[in-house]
C-alpha cells in the first residue's frame, strides 16, 4: 500500500474522485468488503429513506421530531450545498472536517489491506468515511438518506429498522430503469423482511408492493394504513390505533410536505417501541424542521425563492407551490441544470409562469451550458415578451435578475442543488430591489 499524505478534507475527496472500480461492478460487493474489514455496524435504531423527491425534507422532518424529543441523531444526506460538511449532520450540526479526515484514513487503510486493494467510488469512499464517523459518536438514532435508487446505493449495506419510500418518479433513467415500475423496483431495495416500511407516495408502482410482499416487510401505506385529514388551519394523522390531531402544517413550506410529514408519524408510530416520542416533541419537531433549498423563501423585496428542484416532479410541485403563492407582476427565473435531466419537460411545466429567464453555467462538466439551456427553451418557447439571457454563474445571472426586478416581483432558483448553492455563498443573499431607497 502506498502511503498517502493527505492532511485535508479537500485532499481526500480529490482522492477518493480518482479512484474508480477496475470493472463496472452492479453489486454492493465492494463497498461491503471494506465494510466488513472495518467492522461497520450500528448498535441503535437506523432508518433508511428512498424516493425520487422528498427524501431531505422527510430526513429533516425526522430529526427534528427525534431532537425535540432527546434523543442524540446523525443524519446522512446528499448531495450538499455548499461545503462537504454538510452531508453528515450530528445533534443538528455539520460534521467537524478533522472527523472525515480521520475517517476516511480508516477507509483507505481498510480499502488497501494486506496489499489486497478493492476499488471503491466516490460515493461509496466517502459514504464508508462518515459511517465511521457516526458510529464513533453515541447516538440513539441514526438517519440514512440513499443517495441513487436504493437496491444497489452504497446506504444499502446497513441493514435498517425501518424503511421509508417517498415519491416515485421519473429521474436517473439511465441508470434505474426507464419507466416507474422499473425505478419502484430498485427504490424497494431497502425492504427488509419483517422490518417496517413507509410507502408516502399515494400511487406507488406495483413493483413496491409486490416486493414488500415479496421479502415480507412490514407495510405501512398512505390511504390504507395511515390517512392524513386537514382544512386551511390544521391537519391530522391517524394509523394502526394511533391518532394525532390539530397539528400546524410543517414549518417546511409547499403542499408536499404534508405527504412528506404523513410518512414521518407513519415511521415514527412503526418504531414507537424503540423510540418513543411524545406528541409535544412531535408538535414541535414539525414546526422547528428546516432545509435550506426546499421551496425556501428568502425574506425582502423581491420575493426570492430557491428550490433544488431537478427532475419533472419536482419542477411540477414547484410550479404549484408557486402558483399557490399569489399574484407577482412578473416572474423571474435562474435556471442552471445537468445534462441527464428531462429539461423539455421541465420548462414546458414551469414555462407559463416565468416572464425573465436567466440561465447559468454551472461548475461541473455534468451540466448543460447556459447556451444549451438559452438554445433549448429558445426551440419550444411559444409565449411572446419573454426575455432569456446567458450568465457564467449563478450569482451573476441572480444579480442581474434583481438589478431588473421591481420590489413586488418575484424571482425563483431552481434546476440543481448546483443552482441553488452557487447563490447560497457567502450565505443567504439579503436582498432589495434596486428600485427601493436604500437604508
Amino acid at each position: 500500500m502506498q502511503q498517502l499524505n493527505l492532511h485535508t478534507l479537500d485532499e481526500w475527496l480529490a482522492h477518493c474522485e480518482r479512484l474508480h472500480p477496475s470493472a463496472i461492478d452492479l453489486s454492493l460487493e465492494r463497498v461491503r468488503s471494506v465494510a466488513q474489514r472495518m467492522g461497520l455496524h450500528f448498535t441503535c435504531p437506523v432508518i433508511t429513506v428512498a424516493g425520487t423527491n422528498g427524501k431531505g425534507s422527510t430526513c429533516a422532518m425526522l430529526e427534528s421530531i427525534l431532537r425535540q424529543a432527546g434523543y442524540h441523531t446523525g443524519v446522512y444526506t446528499s448531495p450538499h450545498l455548499l461545503r462537504f460538511e454538510e452531508r453528515l449532520r450530528l445533534d443538528g450540526e455539520p460534521v467537524d472536517a478533522a472527523e472525515l479526515v480521520a475517517s476516511c484514513a480508516v477507509v483507505e487503510s481498510a480499502r488497501a489491506q494486506k496489499g489486497v486493494e478493492i476499488s471503491l467510488t466516490y460515493f461509496e469512499f466517502t459514504t464508508l468515511a462518515i459511517f465511521d464517523v457516526m458510529r464513533q459518536h453515541q447516538l440513539d438514532v441514526v438517519i440514512l438518506e440513499v443517495g441513487l435508487g436504493g437496491r444497489l446505493d452504497a446506504v444499502n449495506i446497513i441493514e435498517s429498522d425501518c424503511a421509508i419510500i417517498t415519491s416515485i418518479d421519473l429521474d436517473h433513467t439511465a441508470l434505474l430503469g426507464p419507466d416507474r415500475e422499473a425505478i419502484g423496483y430498485e427504490k424497494a431495495g431497502i425492504m427488509r423482511t419483517g422490518k417496517p416500511v413507509v410507502v408516502s407516495d399515494p400511487l406507488p408502482p406495483q413493483s413496491v408492493l409486490d416486493h414488500a410482499l415479496e421479502v415480507g416487510a412490514d407495510l405501512w401505506r398512505v390511504g390504507v394504513d395511515f390517512n392524513v385529514t386537514g382544512d386551511k388551519q390544521q391537519w391530522g394523522w391517524a394509523g394502526r390505533g394511533r391518532r394525532y390531531s390539530g397539528l400546524a402544517y410543517p414549518a417546511l413550506r409547499g403542499a408536499n410536505q404534508l405527504v412528506n410529514a404523513a410518512g414521518v408519524l407513519a415511521a415514527l408510530s412503526a418504531l414507537r417501541a424503540q423510540l418513543p416520542v411524545t406528541a409535544q416533541a412531535l408538535r414541535s419537531g414539525l414546526l422547528a424542521a428546516e432545509l435550506p433549498g426546499r421551496f425556501q423563501i428568502v425574506p425582502g423585496q423581491p420575493t426570492l425563492v430557491l428550490d433544488v428542484a431537478h427532475n419533472p416532479h419536482a419542477v411540477a410541485t414547484l410550479t404549484a407551490n408557486l402558483d399557490a403563492m399569489g399574484y407577482f407582476p412578473t416572474t423571474h427565473a435562474v435556471l442552471g441544470a445537468m445534462a441527464d435531466k428531462d429539461l423539455v419537460t421541465m420548462l414546458a411545466c414551469i414555462g407559463p409562469i416565468i416572464d425573465q429567464w436567466y440561465f447559468t453555467d454551472l461548475p461541473t462538466e455534468r451540466a448543460l451550458s447556459a447556451a444549451q439551456l438559452l438554445a433549448l427553451w429558445q426551440r419550444q418557447n411559444t409565449r411572446a415578451n419573454v426575455s432569456a439571457r446567458c450568465f457564467g454563474d449563478p450569482q451573476s445571472a441572480l444579480r442581474e435578475a434583481l438589478a431588473g426586478a421591481d420590489p413586488a416581483d418575484r424571482i425563483v432558483v431552481f434546476g440543481s442543488f448546483y443552482t441553488v448553492g452557487g447563490v447560497l455563498k457567502g450565505g443567504v443573499p439579503r436582498l432589495q430591489a434596486q428600485h427601493l431607497p436604500h437604508a
